[in-house]
């Protein structure tokens, strides 16, 4: 068991709430991540990213670090402006 699962087992032990919703977040912070990652590794900046998308740096931003509430079509037409694809898959 690692240092983290440790910490969480415990923790949820004191404070069941504390880690409500954490999976949901974890997820939504991997995205952000990779949409991320996927830009830098295409050689783009956010503001060519939203020029892509019609759209404002700000909300670019807000993709990569808070990738809430982002319709699929938005995540299509990011993947393209950086020449991915998306794969969905329900698990």
């Amino acid at each position: 068991m690692s240092d983290f699962q440790k910490y969480k087992k415990k923790r949820t032990k004191q404070d069941p709430k504390f880690w409500s919703g954490y999976d949901e977040r974890l997820e939504t912070f991997k995205l952000g991540l990779m949409l991320k990652q996927a830009r830098l590794e295409s050689g783009l900046t956010q503001e060519q990213i939203a020029k892509s998308l019609k759209t404002t740096k700000s909300v670019v931003s807000r993709m990569e670090n808070h990738a809430t509430d982002i319709r699929l079509s938005t995540l299509e037409k990011f993947a393209e402006a950086v020449g991915r694809k998306i794969n969905v898959s329900l698990s």
